[in-house]
């Protein structure tokens, strides 16, 4: 549940844009948050989480923890980058031990984040990645190579009490961003 009610959506036209949008995240996030990633392979979750852990201070060798599935970064705050794809929904993670990381001030980003919202869900921020469809006459293949729509949802108090400051540093950052209200932005994911 959306209890602030607001949903920003940012467009990134270059793998850079999409780690700024990872930095202005970092530059709101506090120990125990939790941040979804939900998109479609190529859609730009590593790339997102990358700008977060530099920002965090933790350099740019950030990768996909696919197939370990979970990479932990020594930032401050600490970061616990979980990939869930090839978990069940809602069964594993429970044994990635998440719940330490995060009672003991660490941050979780978790890709394929539509999996985990039932155990992480409800005071987290979401992000949904998606790669816009040319309007060609066939209606197929991206827009372009680099462009991405990322619709980011606080859930929770929290985060939606940061909402205004992750929209300035969005807009800082030299992004295009829009408000939305919450149900049009839950629609759309």
């Amino acid at each position: 549940m959306n209890e602030g009610g607001l949903s920003l959506e940012v467009v990134t036209r270059s793998p850079e844009g999409t780690r700024a949008v990872g930095a202005a995240i970092a530059a709101v996030i506090a120990p125990g948050d939790v941040v979804l990633l939900i998109g479609e392979l190529g859609s730009g979750k590593t790339v997102l989480t990358k700008g977060l852990v530099a920002a965090l201070g933790g350099g740019e060798s950030t990768t996909s923890p696919t197939f370990t599935l979970c990479h932990s970064y020594p930032t401050t705050p600490p970061v616990a980058h979980v990939d869930c794809y090839r978990l069940e929904p809602g069964g594993d993670l429970a044994d990635l031990a998440l719940d330490e990381a995060l009672e003991d001030g660490g941050v979780a980003v978790v890709e394929w984040g539509e999996r985990a919202r039932g155990l992480l869900g409800a005071g987290a921020l979401e992000c949904v990645l998606s790669v816009p469809v040319a309007s060609s006459p066939a209606g197929r293949g991206p827009a372009d190579g680099d462009t991405r729509v990322i619709a980011l949802t606080s859930h929770g108090v929290s985060w939606s009490a940061r909402n205004k400051s992750l929209a300035v540093g969005l807009a800082a950052a030299g992004l295009e961003v829009a408000a939305r209200g919450a149900q049009e932005g839950r629609r759309q994911s």
